[in-house]
């Protein structure tokens, strides 16, 4: 059995494995899709082959849509060359349920992959073809938070983007300049009308696509490389809109273990790819069950039905309260909790983590207690109910394999989200106090003290990838494992970085409660469980 259009022609072999397949003809969508595609995607990862192309799978299986997606991939071209293209852009969706059961489905929504390549002029010829279609409704990306920025940690413009703002769209080097041009191309074709989307985890994350596209925009028409009404149309929301979305689905690496089901099935030539650019990707992907999209209904060019497949289509307003709710206090906050706690006492699965009293009982605090008094219940989703899930059905998942050293990925570019907006919220509240903060605080120093790059029992350990690593971990570079250092001397500067916390905790009151957890923390070996025993200790009494 083998995952491409010919492994697949034998239906009955799949099926008696278990496997859900697509119930359409394919080669009817992909010509349709061909024809008149209505939906590109940005970003070949786990994310949208779990969630978008299983939506748009579902949705084409009850007769909703006649057409598949298209998805191009900027970032690392390898993933299209070495995953999509050998196996005919099929997916293997494995959805792991917290009882154990496992659902194994086929995905063949996705009909046309293609490279983000300047470079190329086939594959950028094809994309630009896309762009002028009156049919394309929707452009979404999933190319993680750090894909819109123009400038590194230090605030300086990247050199690719640079190289494109003097150069114009002609060939651009740079990702959101390739998106750019492919964008004016539609400007050119007679300005019609799209709606770019941003699906990534993150606030506001229309904003930021926005914000990227409109500085190129303008750059180009400053210069003379660009109509001068190019500016114009990016800002027209008849024409273009950039709607905010929440997005909300765990799908971790692929894991071995699920690997190990689909071989014990007969499927063949499974072995994951680690290309050049150190993405790991497999011929399958595993993912939750549980699963959010909520989209601000803004598209100028009209949307098909997705509702029918459990988006929520809403206004601005809800959208934000949705994406506060998760982001800033039911969710992501305690996964980053879990991430850095995780690899300081040495766990290898987040479901592990929520057998242990004192990090469920940090979780619980940071949720609960500090975070629901200043959540705005969106009304769609109940603030509560979500924790509730999330505590009881999805972090404890034993067969969803997700590791904190994943979730502690970039974790430098997520506190002042996860928890700076909080503290902020507080801050303005005439009932709360921003002192009555003490785990929030806890999650600071503990991720001061995870770069050390140490483990609680004294053991080094590898940090997760994040941009400003160098930047940051030169402020611990002096701390050792030893009681009566001034820990305050070595961190002060960063405790400043309202870039880094959302705020600047001196400002905020909570400096010294950092300080003092991180003194604490860094007092010897065992250090950081002690902590979290006496902490849990005070929060119970």
């Amino acid at each position: 059995m083998k995952l491409n259009k010919q492994g697949l022609a034998d239906r009955k072999k799949w099926e008696d494995a278990g496997y859900a397949l697509p119930e359409f003809d394919r080669e009817k969508v992909m010509a349709a899709t061909r024809e008149n595609p209505f939906w590109l995607h940005f970003g070949a990862g786990n994310i949208f082959r779990a969630f978008q192309a299983n939506l748009v799978q579902n949705l084409i299986n009850k007769g909703v849509l006649k057409r598949g997606l298209v998805v191009a991939e900027g970032f690392d071209y390898e993933i299209i060359e070495r995953m999509n293209r050998p196996h005919d852009d099929y997916t293997l969706l494995v959805t792991l349920k917290s009882d154990g059961k496992v659902d194994k489905t086929v995905i063949g929504s996705v009909v046309e992959s293609l490279i983000l390549d300047s470079e190329n002029e086939k594959e950028y010829e094809r994309l630009k073809e896309i762009f002028r279609k009156d049919s394309l409704q929707i452009v979404s990306f999933t190319i993680t938070e750090k894909g819109y920025s123009l400038v590194n940690g230090k605030g300086e413009v990247l050199p690719a983007v640079a190289q494109d703002f003097e150069k114009g769209p002609e060939k651009p080097v740079s990702y959101i300049g390739k998106v750019v041009s492919l964008l004016y191309t539609r400007y050119q074709a007679g300005e019609k009308p799209v709606a770019m989307v941003s699906m990534d985890n993150c606030s506001h994350n229309g904003d930021k696509l926005y914000a990227a596209v409109n500085e190129f925009a303008e750059k180009w028409a400053e210069k003379g490389l660009v109509h001068k009404g190019f500016p114009a149309y990016v800002n027209a929301k008849d024409k273009v809109s950039f709607p905010w979305s929440m997005i909300d689905k765990i799908t971790p690496r692929p894991d071995e273990s699920v690997e190990a089901i689909l071989k014990a099935d007969g499927i063949e030539e499974l072995d994951p790819v680690i290309t050049s650019k150190n993405t790991y990707v497999a011929p399958f992907v595993n993912a939750e069950e549980c699963e959010y999209l909520i989209i601000e209904d803004a598209f100028p060019n009209g949307r098909p039905d997705l509702k029918k497949g459990g988006v929520i289509f809403t206004e601005r307003g809800t959208v934000d309260k949705v994406e506060k709710m998760k982001v800033c206090t039911c969710l992501n906050p305690l996964h980053t909790a879990l991430a850095v706690f995780g690899c300081l006492l040495g766990y290898k699965k987040i479901s592990d983590e929520l057998k242990d009293a004192e990090l469920t009982g940090l979780i619980e605090a940071i949720g609960y207690r500090e975070g629901l008094p200043v959540v705005v219940n969106p009304g769609i989703l109940d603030p509560k109910e979500f924790i509730d899930t999330v505590l009881k059905v999805r972090f404890p998942n034993p067969f969803m394999p997700d590791t904190p050293q994943r979730i502690a990925t970039d974790t430098s570019q997520k506190l002042a989200i996860r928890f700076g907006e909080t503290i902020k919220a507080y801050q303005a509240s005439l009932t709360l106090d921003v002192k009555d903060l003490k785990c929030i605080p806890l999650v600071f120093a503990g991720w001061l003290r995870y770069l050390m790059g140490v483990d609680d029992e004294g053991n080094p350990f590898e940090l997760s990838p994040d941009p400003l690593k160098d930047t940051v971990c030169a402020y611990i570079a002096g701390l050792k494992l030893q009681e009566g250092q001034d820990v305050e001397a070595a961190v002060k500067p960063l405790l400043q970085m309202k870039q880094i916390f959302g705020v600047d905790l001196y400002e905020a009151g909570l400096a010294d409660t950092v300080c003092g957890y991180l003194k604490e923390m860094t007092a010897g070996t065992g250090a950081v469980r002690a902590t979290l025993k006496r902490t849990n200790k005070n929060l119970q009494a």
